[in-house]
């Protein structure tokens, strides 16, 4: 009772064809063989190291450190 004879599925398919035409489903399948081509390529690009990054860009103070105040903090009493 759980599998179907090749008349149900010869029915189904029928019903499908009917319902949505051989150019929608052919379009359908063309839809997602592009899908799996664009998801195999990226995965490949991830694959790939970076080729060039950019140097990390610092900022120089002239090579002085900040002068701490030496009233912060405290209270007049």
């Amino acid at each position: 009772m759980g599998s179907l004879s090749i008349w149900h599925w010869i029915v189904v398919i029928a019903v499908v064809l009917l319902l949505f035409g051989r150019g929608k489903i052919s379009d359908l399948m063309g839809d997602v063989a592009q899908g799996i081509k664009a998801f195999k390529k990226g995965m490949q690009d991830d694959d790939k190291p970076a080729e060039k990054t950019e140097p990390v860009k610092s900022i120089d103070h002239g090579g002085s450190a900040p002068t701490a105040r030496s009233d912060v903090g405290s209270k007049a009493v």
